[in-house]
C-alpha cells in the first residue's frame, strides 16, 4: 500500500516540512503540491534543501482521476481551510488540516481571537482534534482531522495527565509559561520575527491572551474536570529558530514527590512512543528535527513543575499532522517518522 498524499499551502514551513518527511515515508507519496503563488516552479526553487530528492512542481490546483490523492495536507494560513477542506470531504477525500480553522469547538472563542465566524465553521463537527496521545481512537474514526497547535500540544501533554486523573487542586491558577522559536511565525517576516530582531531577543507576547488557550482548555475538559479560566498562559519569543519549551507550574490536591509524579506520567505515557520521559529538564536540542516530545517533572511539594519540548514543525505541525494520516490508515504511528535529532 502506498499512500497518495498531496499539500494544500506547500510553499510554506509548515508545508515544506510534511513534503520532507513524506518523501522519506515508506508507505506515503506526495504526489501534489499546490501554491498559487509558486505554480509552475520546481519545489527545489522554494524548499532548496530537497533539491535532488523531488522532481515535483508547484501546481494550483488539485489533480484528478488516476493521480488523485487519497489524503490532503491543508498547510495553508488561517482562514484557507475552513473553504478548501468542504469541497475535499464532500469528494471523499480525508483531509487534515494544520490551521486553526477546525480546531475551536466553541464558535464564540473562534471569534474572539481568529475574527468573525465563517460558513464553513459549520463544518466543524467533522472534525476531531488531531492530538495522538489523547484522542486516538477518535482519529481512527474519523476522516477529517484538526491538528493541534504548537503550543497547545507541549501544553496539554504536560498538563493532560494530572487533570485527567483529579490531582490538580481547585483553587490556584495553573501556570503555564510557554516560549517559542522564529519558524513558528511562518515564512513570513513581521516586525517581531525579522531576524535581525528576533536574534538577540526574548519577550512576552500575546499579552491579551494566546489564541491557543482555547484549544488546551477544551482538550483538557475532555480527559478531566472543566478547565475554562483555571489556566493562565503566557508565550515568549526566544532567538531560536525551532522549538517550544513549556514549563507548567501545577497547585496539587496533595503533596507528591518526584517519583510519584513521574509513576502518573509512567503510566499516561509509558506506552507512548513519541513522549519520552526524562530525568531533569528536557532540552529543545535533542528534540530538534523529530517527532518527539521530551517530558520531565520535579515537585515543590504541593506544587508540581512539568517541562515539555517539541519542536514546533514536526511534534508541533507536521511530524503530528503525519503521526495523524497513521493513524487514519492503519499504520504504526511511528511510520516514516522514526527521525532522530541532530545534536549538537
Amino acid at each position: 500500500m502506498t499512500i497518495r498524499a498531496a499539500i494544500f499551502g506547500a510553499s510554506g514551513y509548515a508545508g515544506g516540512e510534511l513534503l520532507r518527511l513524506l518523501l522519506d515515508h515508506p508507505k506515503a507519496e506526495p504526489v501534489a503540491v499546490i501554491s498559487r503563488s509558486q505554480a509552475g516552479q520546481p519545489v527545489a526553487a522554494v524548499h532548496t534543501h530537497l533539491s535532488r530528492l523531488t522532481d515535483l512542481e508547484f501546481t494550483s490546483a488539485l489533480p484528478e482521476g488516476e493521480d488523485e490523492p487519497e489524503v490532503v495536507f491543508l498547510a495553508g494560513p488561517h482562514g484557507y481551510a475552513v473553504d478548501a477542506a468542504p469541497p475535499l470531504l464532500d469528494r471523499g477525500i480525508p483531509v487534515v488540516d494544520l490551521s486553526a480553522d477546525f480546531r475551536l469547538k466553541s464558535a464564540a472563542s473562534f471569534e474572539r481571537f481568529y475574527g468573525p465566524v465563517p460558513a464553513g465553521f459549520a463544518r466543524q463537527p467533522e472534525f476531531v482534534y488531531g492530538l495522538p496521545e489523547l484522542f486516538r481512537e477518535q482519529i481512527a474514526s474519523s476522516r477529517a482531522i484538526a491538528s493541534p497547535g504548537c503550543f497547545a500540544t507541549a501544553s496539554i501533554l504536560a498538563l493532560a495527565p494530572l487533570w485527567r486523573a483529579g490531582l490538580v487542586a481547585d483553587g490556584a491558577p495553573v501556570s503555564v509559561f510557554a516560549i517559542t522559536g522564529s519558524s513558528g511565525a511562518g515564512v513570513t517576516p513581521t516586525p517581531t520575527t525579522h531576524h535581525p530582531r528576533r536574534a538577540s531577543a526574548f519577550f512576552a507576547y500575546a499579552l491579551d491572551g494566546h489564541r491557543h488557550l482555547p484549544e488546551i482548555e477544551e482538550s483538557l475538559s475532555t480527559v478531566g474536570g472543566p478547565a475554562a479560566g483555571r489556566i493562565v498562559f503566557q508565550t515568549h519569543s526566544a532567538p531560536l529558530v525551532r522549538g517550544i519549551f513549556v514549563t507548567a507550574t501545577v497547585p496539587l490536591t496533595a503533596a507528591m514527590d518526584r517519583d510519584a509524579l513521574r509513576a502518573v506520567y509512567r503510566e499516561a505515557y509509558g506506552h507512548e512512543f513519541f513522549v519520552r520521559l526524562v530525568d531533569g529538564s528536557p532540552d529543545v536540542a535533542a528534540v530538534k528535527g523529530t517527532n518527539f516530545a521530551d517530558l520531565g517533572v520535579a515537585s515543590s511539594g504541593d506544587v508540581a513543575r512539568v517541562f515539555v519540548a517539541i519542536d514546533n514543525l514536526v511534534k508541533g505541525a507536521a511530524g503530528q499532522a503525519i503521526q495523524a494520516m497513521n493513524i487514519l490508515f492503519g499504520l504504526p504511528e511511528p511510520t516514516g517518522l522514526k527521525m532522530s535529532g541532530v545534536f549538537p
